[in-house]
């Protein structure tokens, strides 16, 4: 041994071996971050944001129907690409079997507003009951200090 001590037969070994236990957190981490984009429902959009949003615990749920509209104006419903001609039956045809007819429409914080009036219109006509408009909360600046809110008011 280094420091000059005979390893005697049954001796305990004090150490502590933190290899394994590392072994296993990295393939821990290594899975969380390759399920983690799969959770996400649908395609991904940049949402608008709003001071006050309402909380829409519905559109997480496995079976929940979301319609999404993307900057350049494509229109997917679920994951699904679909043309606006397409979205009405498309609708329809997964709200035939349900009784309670509500679908999530998130649009990209950059869509033209034309683009989404028409889909909502286009999802109305398919005998949608309930229609959620999603958003994200704006993220306040609590802690800014008063010399920059001066340069602010200052730049107005």
């Amino acid at each position: 041994m280094a420091n000059g001590k005979k390893k005697r037969m049954g001796d305990v070994n004090s150490e502590i071996n933190v290899t394994p236990m590392v072994d296993v957190m990295l393939v821990l981490l290594i899975i969380f971050m390759v399920v983690t984009p799969m959770l996400q429902k649908g395609v991904s959009v940049t949402l608008a944001k709003t001071d006050n949003p309402i909380q829409m615990p519905e559109a997480d749920k496995e079976d929940s129907l979301i319609v999404a509209v993307m900057r350049d104006g494509k229109i997917y419903f679920n994951s699904d690409a679909v043309s606006p001609e397409q979205l009405t039956d498309k609708v329809k045809d997964k709200l035939a079997n349900k009784t309670e007819k509500r679908i999530f429409v998130k649009a990209d914080a950059g869509a033209k507003y034309g683009d989404v009036v028409s889909v909502v219109d286009d999802v109305r006509s398919a005998g949608v009951d309930q229609l959620g408009l999603l958003t994200e909360e704006r993220k306040r600046d609590s802690f800014k200090s008063p010399a920059a809110a001066e340069t602010k008011n200052k730049k107005k």
